[in-house]
C-alpha cells in the first residue's frame, strides 16, 4: 500500500472536524481518539482524500467494534457513496478507503453504487453510473444503504466460462464478501449486500463440456462474454475491480473488520432540507460532494418501510415471463 509522510495538523482541517462532530452528536459521543497527523494529510475532498465526516465515523465505528472485542483486524474500510464514480475521463472514481493506522497506509479504490429501479408507471428509484440520488434498504430495491457493517464471510462461486482468447477459454468464479449490517442496514444479509468483483459471464448458452467439474447432470456448462463493469452500479453491493478486489478480500479472510458507508438517512434529510431551503450543505453542518451534488440535484432516501410495500405490489401487478432454458451455444466457442 501506499504510504504517505506526515503531514502537519492544519488549523482550518481542526476548525472543519470540530463543526462536523457538533453537527453530528452520535459522531460526537463515539469518543474517537484524535485523528493521527499522517492520516489527517488525507481528510479533504479532493482526489485520493476522504470527507472528515466519513473518516470520523469509519474510525468511531472501528474502535468501537475493537472496544467490545467483535474485531482484531488492524485495518479498516470505509465508503463515500456521494463521490463519482464513473468519471468523464473514463477512468472509475476512487470512493473506497482501506486503512491501515499501525502501518500508516492509506488507500483508495473505486467501488460501484447500487443501481436502483425503475417501477415504470409507479416510481422512478434508479441511479446513473456517475452519481446515485437514490438511497435506501428495501428488499429487491438494489440501492445502496448507508450505515455501519461488519465483514463477514467469503464465498466464492462459479459463474461461467468464457472466451479468453481465440482459442483458450477461462472460468469466471467470483467471491462474495457477505456484509453484516448494524441498525438501519440490519438487514443487509436478508438483502444478500456485500461485496465482490464487478465481473460477470453474460450472454449465455449451453455448451457441451462433461469434463468440467462444473458440468450439470447432461454435461453441460454455462458459456459466456465476460463484462467487467469497475465504473458502473451494482445491485446494491460495493464491487470493486477484478484487479482490486483480491486485496480487499485477503484482508478480511478469516479477520473480520468494519466497514462504514456514507451517507446515513439522516445526512440525506438534511442535504435535501439544505437544497430546499437553498443553503450550500457545508453552510448547514453538511456534507455532500459538490459535483454529485450538482448533478443529482437533491438526495433521496427511501425507507423500507415504504418502499417494500410498493415493490411488491409491483410484482404482482407485473409478473415475469415463466422460465425458459437457457439455449445451447450454436456455434463452436473458439
Amino acid at each position: 500500500m501506499p504510504f504517505r509522510t506526515s503531514l502537519p495538523w492544519s488549523l482550518a482541517f481542526t476548525a472543519i472536524l470540530a463543526s462536523l462532530l457538533g453537527a453530528n452528536p452520535a459522531l460526537a459521543s463515539g469518543k474517537t481518539s484524535s485523528v493521527p497527523s499522517w492520516l489527517a494529510g488525507y481528510v479533504g475532498e479532493g482526489k485520493g482524500q476522504i470527507a472528515a465526516v466519513v473518516l470520523e465515523r469509519a474510525r468511531a465505528l472501528y474502535q468501537q467494534k475493537i472496544a467490545e472485542g467483535k474485531v482484531r483486524n488492524s485495518c479498516y474500510f470505509a465508503m463515500d457513496a456521494t463521490r463519482p464514480n464513473d468519471l468523464t475521463d473514463g477512468t472509475a472514481g476512487g470512493r473506497f478507503y482501506m486503512i491501515c493506522e499501525a502501518e500508516k497506509s492509506f488507500r483508495v479504490i473505486s467501488a460501484g453504487h447500487g443501481g436502483g429501479r425503475n417501477l415504470k408507471g409507479v416510481v422512478n428509484f434508479s441511479n446513473g453510473r456517475e452519481c446515485a440520488r437514490n438511497f435506501g434498504n428495501a428488499m429487491d430495491s438494489n440501492l445502496t444503504a448507508g450505515g455501519a457493517y461488519l465483514t463477514s464471510e467469503i464465498k466464492t462461486s462459479f459463474k461461467g466460462y468464457y472466451g479468453a482468447s481465440a482459442d483458450r477459454e477461462t472460468v469466471l468464479t467470483r467471491s462474495f464478501l457477505q456484509f453484516d449490517g448494524i441498525g438501519e442496514t440490519a438487514n443487509a444479509r436478508q438483502r444478500a449486500i456485500g461485496g465482490h468483483a464487478a465481473a460477470l459471464v453474460s450472454g449465455i448458452c449451453m455448451q457441451k463440456k462433461p469434463e468440467s467439474p462444473y458440468a450439470n447432470r447432461e454435461g453441460y456448462v454455462p458459456f459466456g462474454k465476460l463484462v467487467t463493469y469497475a465504473g458502473g452500479r451494482s445491485d446494491g453491493c460495493t464491487s470493486w475491480s477484478p484487479e482490486e478486489a483480491p486485496q480487499v478480500l485477503s484482508m478480511v479472510k478469516d479477520d473480520p473488520t468494519t466497514l462504514y458507508i456514507y451517507p446515513e438517512a439522516r445526512d440525506i434529510s438534511a442535504v435535501a432540507r439544505a437544497v430546499t431551503s437553498g443553503q450550500p450543505p457545508e453552510k448547514a453542518g453538511s456534507y455532500w460532494n459538490a459535483s454529485c451534488l450538482g448533478e443529482i440535484g437533491s438526495p433521496q432516501f427511501w425507507p423500507k418501510e415504504k418502499l417494500e410495500p410498493v415493490i411488491v405490489k409491483y410484482k404482482q401487478d407485473h409478473p415475469g415471463p415463466p422460465p425458459r432454458p437457457v439455449p445451447l451455444c450454436e456455434t463452436p466457442s473458439h
